[in-house]
């Protein structure tokens, strides 16, 4: 749920007590007033923290019902591992953490939730400096198991320092320095592991080159804004107690930076040290799980206490109810995570590429007052222009806030749109919860008071995480369809298509193969999903009923997928498993890397299914029919040479799609004439009888593309040709 600040406290409630909690990472304005006092005067709707939210939510919506809360220890555990796993960057080449030493050094101590319960989820942490408000450890070698025994011994005290860590364990060199001290002298391992140039330093002095320190891993797990930016002064970050330990993005030489605690560095900050190479997102994508997780506890408790309310359930059963989903909760709340951190390294992994469609998005939000660039230090056209120069995209912090407020967006659409009442998405609703509850109370879930609002976030989730949040207004432009259309096409193609198995394989390849593979076959997918959400929203029948679109398409492209190989020429057959060698030398299982480098075959999937329903023809004899001409008519090299033209604006791009649909019209309107004069048996004499109806046309159409096979095709005009002279091909026929 995003809350927005509309008129006071009374406003606030008004809003809070009618939504859902559904699970949105909101981006946070939490520099406005400090940077920018003129913008924060100005604004009339600023998106609260999410602490707040949480804070509000659980102490006045919840009232009465702390006694039996979803969120425990063994969750809070399981959060922090997929904090810990260093996933989402495909430019990292990081061993898995759970097989290879890996160095830390982190903010917080072993009895603060955040950083404790991450210093604990891998055997192979080697935590060589943190430090908390009064103390300062130092372990310059420490030995992995031994130092992760300890520091559970610490977690499990009531409450604990650095100073209760058994000093025998830490190796030569290390220590626990008071932070009251006037001077810290260092030993040689000290010095030499944080590359200190003198003996004795203050212990801020230490702590500033503990940031700057070369580690795998910068864990933040305590309060306070360590990083800013170099144009920042520390004014600006409005922290005073870590003045002078503060350092800038330019200087931080970790790989991986965790925010596991709000606000460890500022915005600004993150993105300076993200444009020199760092890896990490921001405080709102790394703390998200809390906040998903109170939402599921407020939905589910609404659930179940409606049923208690109906006397079905007493008091204690429902307590007890409510304890045994910890696990499943704190499971679904990872997935959602994991999804969302997975759709920024979708983004990051097309670059500047994907820079375009960005700034689009950033423009409209602006022209619907959704957005204001300055006050989430988004770039400017001019530091756009600069970045599209350079080739550079959007970093990960800045692609954590414009997704956000692609989500907000998109969500409000839903929401009032007749989308969420279809159906079909009963089945979005009900996964929502835990087994216990869809397995006994399915009606009760169906009749959830904010079954709506669940679904919608279900929906706008499902899609930014899956094809961005650019797709929408690429799509809307495209089609000049609304969102809620776009979003069931979406829907459509994405369960036609079966497309959660193949995400589902892909996920779980997790640490066998490198990030930088799934995320191009994830990409692989998104190919699909945006030719077939097109084709829904020309090609599907009014009112985009998902159920019926479901029911027609579903098991003709289930056959056709399945029988795939025995429907394509031999040369489509040696282009597949050229496609797929790269995924199936890195360790893809051949049925899935085959599968995903097939998928290409499948962008007109849907019409060849149409085709067979309407000439009530097996799917498999359409298919051959249709491939069959294309390599009759070389249509598939034809799109690809489109696809190679380097466009150098949005139109050209607009201009390359628009030809690639053409061409796979004339395809379909060739394998329909085709079909009529030659019949459905062979489809290689069906052709040829076609043609010998229509040679004259034919004739013609091969001269052009004779000549257009002996020269370079680097001009759009030359595709645009071409198409016209398939289109008087077809206008010729059926003969």
């Amino acid at each position: 749920m995003i809350t927005r600040l509309v008129g006071g406290r009374s406003a606030l409630l008004r809003y809070t007590f009618n939504l859902a909690l559904t699970g949105f990472t909101a981006p946070k304005v939490l520099w406005v007033k400090r940077h920018l006092p003129q913008v924060y005067r100005n604004t009339t709707k600023v998106l609260l923290p999410k602490d707040f939210i949480r804070n509000f939510m659980v102490s006045q919506f919840l009232t009465g019902e702390i006694d039996s809360p979803i969120i425990d220890d063994d969750f809070t555990a399981i959060y922090y591992r997929y904090l810990i796993l260093l996933k989402g960057y495909p430019d990292y080449q990081f061993t898995n953490i759970q097989n290879e030493d890996f160095t830390v050094v982190g903010v917080g101590d072993m009895s603060g939730d955040v950083f404790g319960n991450g210093m604990l989820l891998s055997k192979h942490i080697k935590l060589i400096g943190a430090f908390n408000h009064l103390h300062i450890f130092v372990d310059p070698d420490p030995d992995p198991a031994k130092s992760l025994a300890e520091r559970k011994r610490l977690f499990r005290l009531p409450r604990s320092a650095w100073t209760d860590y058994d000093k025998k364990l830490i190796s030569p060199g290390g220590a626990i320095y008071e932070r009251s001290a006037k001077s810290l002298r260092l030993s040689p391992e000290v010095r030499a592991l944080f590359e200190v140039p003198k003996d004795q330093v203050t212990p801020n002095e230490l702590l500033s080159y503990m940031l700057k320190a070369q580690v795998d891993l910068m864990w933040f797990g305590g309060i306070g804004t360590y990083i800013k930016a170099s144009s920042e002064s520390d004014l600006d970050v409005g922290d005073r107690a870590n003045d002078t330990i503060r350092v800038n993005g330019a200087e931080i030489r970790c790989k991986v930076l965790g925010e596991g605690a709000n606000l460890g560095a500022t915005q600004l900050g993150r993105i300076e040290y993200a444009l020199r190479g760092g890896r990490l997102n921001t405080d709102s994508i790394d703390n998200s799980a809390g906040v998903d997780c109170s939402d599921h506890e407020v939905n589910i408790k609404i659930l179940i206490d409606s049923v208690v309310a109906k006397g079905r359930l007493s008091a204690a059963q429902r307590n007890k109810l409510l304890a045994s989903m910890t696990k499943e909760v704190g499971s679904l709340v990872l997935r959602h995570n994991y999804l969302q951190t997975q759709a920024m390294t979708m983004i990051q992994a097309k670059g500047s590429q994907a820079l375009d469609n960005q700034t689009r998005l950033m423009r409209t939000l602006e022209r619907m007052g959704r957005l204001d660039r300055e006050v989430e230090f988004l770039p400017n056209d001019e530091t756009l222009d600069e970045r599209e120069k350079a080739k550079q995209g959007l970093t990960r912090p800045e692609i954590a806030i414009v997704m956000s407020y692609a989500k907000i967006w998109l969500y409000d659409e839903i929401l009032a749109s007749n989308l969420p009442d279809d159906p079909k998405l009963e089945e979005d609703l009900v996964q929502y919860f835990p087994t216990p509850l869809w397995i006994k109370y399915h009606r009760e879930i169906c009749h959830h008071r904010l079954s709506r609002e669940i679904i919608a976030t279900r929906v706008t989730n499902s899609m930014i995480n899956r094809v961005g949040g650019t797709f929408i207004p690429e799509f809307m432009e495209k089609t000049g369809k609304s969102a809620p259309d776009i979003a069931r096409a979406y829907i459509i193609a994405r369960e036609v298509f079966k497309l959660r198995d193949l995400w589902d394989g892909i996920e779980k390849l997790d640490d066998r193969v490198p990030t930088a593979i799934q995320t191009a076959m994830i990409l692989d997918i998104n190919h699909l999903v945006a030719w077939v959400t097109l084709w829904f929203l020309r090609n599907g029948k009014p009112g985009l009923d998902i159920g019926r679109h479901v029911k027609e398409f579903q098991g003709g492209i289930t056959k056709l997928s399945e029988g795939l190989r025995e429907s394509l020429p031999g040369h489509y057959l040696r282009d597949l498993k050229k496609r797929a060698q790269p995924y199936l030398g890195k360790g893809v299982p051949e049925t899935l890397g085959l599968r995903i480098s097939n998928l290409v075959n499948l962008y007109s999937g849907c019409d060849i299914v149409r085709l067979a329903n309407r000439r009530r023809m097996p799917v498999g004899n359409a298919a051959k029919t249709y491939f069959a001409i294309g390599t009759r008519f070389h249509l598939g090299r034809l799109r690809g040479a489109a696809d190679k033209i380097g466009s150098t604006s949005h139109w050209q791009n607009l201009a390359v799609a628009a030809l690639t649909e053409e061409i796979y019209g004339h395809q379909l309107t060739l394998a329909r004439q085709v079909i009529d004069v030659g019949g459905s048996g062979n489809a290689e004499r069906a052709i040829q009888a076609w043609i010998e109806k229509n040679r004259d046309a034919v004739e013609s159409t091969d001269r052009l593309f004779a000549e257009l096979w002996a020269t370079e095709i680097n001009d759009i005009s030359m595709i645009a040709v071409a198409s016209r002279s398939l289109r008087a091909m077809t206008d010729a026929g059926p003969g």
